[in-house]
């Protein structure tokens, strides 16, 4: 078990991490929008969503609003997390639907035009 794949454990026991990967399923959202839908206070989504994108399983897109400013919109990398358990030791697979950091950069980038 490597360090990554206990923090992938310890984001999902949490409550509010579990919620804004549920929500992020099924849309991209802001900061407000996750705030509204999981009930919870801007920093604790900000503490979250700084471990889920440490962990890799949310990233960001720049957005533009009709009055020219940025903001940024949270979306899901994550589509499963699988823990087996075998011979003494245990294993968590994760499977994410954004993989190829080119993919990435050009989500980004057309988030930005």
């Amino acid at each position: 078990m490597d360090e990554d794949e206990d923090a992938v454990l310890a984001l999902l026991d949490d409550e509010y991490a579990r919620a804004i990967l549920a929500h992020l399923t099924i849309e991209p959202m802001s900061v407000d929008e996750l705030c509204t839908a999981c009930e919870m206070s801007d920093a604790t989504a900000y503490r979250r969503l700084d471990r889920l994108q440490d962990a890799d399983l949310v990233t960001e897109q720049q957005e533009l609003d009709p009055d020219g400013h940025h903001y940024k919109r949270y979306v899901a990398t994550v589509e499963t997390v699988t823990v087996t358990f075998a011979d003494g030791a245990y294993e968590v697979a994760v499977t994410r639907s954004i993989t190829d950091p080119a993919d990435r950069f050009t989500d980004l980038f057309e988030g930005l035009s």
